[in-house]
């Protein structure tokens, strides 16, 4: 017995000595393209490198795992796992065939395998995720439902292959109306200081769903070529990790899926996320950091993100930002993305009592048709939340950049909204082409440029400024022969200036209204 247990510690000593050697030779090999990549980045970002694994599989059919889409193969995946980790890691094959099974619970140096021909089939018994596990729900930490791949404390793991991930979520989606009580209790507990160890939900009383796959607190996470669909909840959820590549992942929820998020990045840091395919129940992608005073006690970001090529129909929104952002967003770059019939294009949501906000954001290279309401909207004045809030702590949205953006058809083309206690600031709109039926509206919005920003309105005027100061438009035009270019209202607005417009299609340039206070130095080309 000796004898053999000293030569498997020797065995797994050879494997990891050889799977670290590998990552690091290969590591060289990504660093040019990796770094070319970065030199287009707006933000100092290190590298990230992908996990590789030592070439070893395990496959669940040796494990007791049968593919008849009825037997419930839990025990399988969670032996095949612990079999890989103990041998120093490498990739747990899933085979061609339909596997239904509970939770799988991630290890480190694991790559989940999902072969295309595979559907993995969760379990909708609420009681097959039990016992709780450690979770952030809706940006509060708690203890509830297991999700259905799960890892926690994780280092160097993937998902990879073109299989199907299957959270057969109908049933639970019916939990959306009967879980406000619970949401609510949770909210209070973060407020009361209720230590996480003591906030422990996981009934059917309760109703808080988790979501379909989690990944608390890892690092070195490669997500590839899979898809996911019919989530309960949030689908792809990264927590509090920290190098992390998401790459040609497809997730498909229906209409009807509540709360059904695509993939939620929240207080995780240097992702970098291509060519994502989602038609979801709610938003796409989506960046958080925290809720309320259980953020500010965490007090990690969202920071050094990029996203780029991912394709968007339906749903809530193309790329959304909150409403959690307590523990503050930062350092995200977006482009060349297409966002086709969702309710909104480009969103930032946050409310007073949130606190943190979001800054230093470039978004460039987008194109949007069809969106039902906002084609862009940054709104401090987000109502629409799960809970109430005990709070007044205000959020702070601020060096903001849209470049080179067009949208054929929304109901809103633009809408600034900041709080009058917390303007919106520092916000730049280059080269931005918008058709929509109403143009763009702000409210206690300041330093804002907008430098060939075309918008034809169906109605009313082409842009509409309240309590707004410190305005430069530029460049503008439009085609829909408005009745007015812009609108000015409230006591707190001045100092807009308008340069080098094409203005010849509206019938008059400036509105003023009589409470805009004299002199506030509201300024056209004709009087510069």
């Amino acid at each position: 017995m000796m004898k053999r247990k000293y030569f498997s510690i020797l065995w797994r000593t050879i494997v990891v000595t050889l799977f670290t050697l590998q990552t690091s030779l290969l590591s060289g090999e990504n660093s040019d393209s990796n770094l070319k990549l970065l030199a287009d980045i707006p933000f100092d970002m290190p590298v990230i490198q992908e996990p590789v694994f030592p070439e070893q599989i395990f496959d669940i059919r040796d494990y007791g795992a049968i593919g008849d889409g009825k037997t419930i193969n839990t025990h399988a995946f969670a032996s095949a796992i612990a079999a890989c980790a103990d041998a120093g890691g490498g990739k747990v094959l899933i085979p061609a065939g339909t596997w239904f099974t509970g939770p799988i619970h991630f290890k480190s140096n694991i790559n989940l395998h999902v072969t295309e021909g595979a559907e993995v089939r969760f379990s909708n018994n609420p009681d097959d995720y039990l016992p709780v596990v450690f979770t952030r729900l809706e940006g509060i930490e708690c203890y509830n439902y297991s999700p259905m791949i799960y890892a926690k404390d994780c280092i160097n793991i993937a998902i990879t292959g073109k299989g199907i991930f299957n959270g057969q979520g109908e049933p639970w989606w019916l939990w959306k109306k009967k879980q406000h009580k619970a949401v609510q209790e949770l909210y209070d507990a973060q407020f009361n200081g209720i230590p996480v160890n003591k906030r422990i939900y996981g009934t059917k009383e309760a109703a808080l769903r988790s979501p379909m796959i989690q990944l608390i607190n890892c690092k070195n996470v490669l997500l590839e070529d899979y898809t996911s669909k019919n989530s309960p909840f949030w689908t792809n959820h990264i927590v509090y990790c920290d190098f992390v590549i998401v790459r040609n992942i497809r997730i498909l929820n229906p209409e009807h899926a509540h709360n059904s998020d695509g993939l939620n990045l929240d207080s995780s840091r240097n992702v970098h996320i291509q060519s994502l395919y989602a038609d979801v129940g709610d938003d796409a992608v989506c960046i958080k950091s925290g809720m309320n005073e259980d953020g500010w006690r965490v007090a990690r970001p969202s920071e050094n993100i990029i996203i780029e090529n991912c394709h968007v129909e339906k749903g809530h929104g193309g790329i959304v930002f909150g409403s959690d952002t307590s523990g503050g967003v930062k350092n995200i770059f977006v482009r060349n993305c297409f966002y086709d019939g969702t309710l909104m294009g480009i969103r930032m949501k946050s409310m007073r009592g949130r606190g943190g906000g979001i800054e230093k954001v470039w978004i460039q290279d987008i194109k949007m048709r069809n969106i039902g309401w906002d084609a862009i909207v940054l709104n401090m004045f987000y109502t629409a939340s799960s809970a109430t809030s005990r709070s007044d702590t205000p959020p702070d949205f601020h060096d903001i950049h849209l470049k080179n953006i067009t949208c054929q058809g929304a109901r809103d083309a633009i809408t600034l909204k900041g709080l009058p206690e917390q303007p919106i600031s520092t916000i730049t709109f280059e080269n931005i082409t918008i058709s929509a039926n109403n143009g763009l509206v702000a409210s206690n919005a300041q330093d804002v440029k907008l430098v060939n920003v075309n918008i034809t309105a169906k109605e009313g005027p082409i842009m509409s400024l309240k309590d707004s100061r410190d305005f430069l438009i530029q460049g503008a035009s439009s085609t829909g022969g408005a009745d007015t270019f812009i609108h000015l209202k409230g006591e707190k607005t001045g100092n807009i200036r308008l340069i080098d417009n094409d203005l010849s299609n509206v019938r008059q340039k400036v509105l003023l209204e009589k409470e805009v206070p004299v002199g506030a130095d509201i300024l056209d080309e004709e009087k510069l």
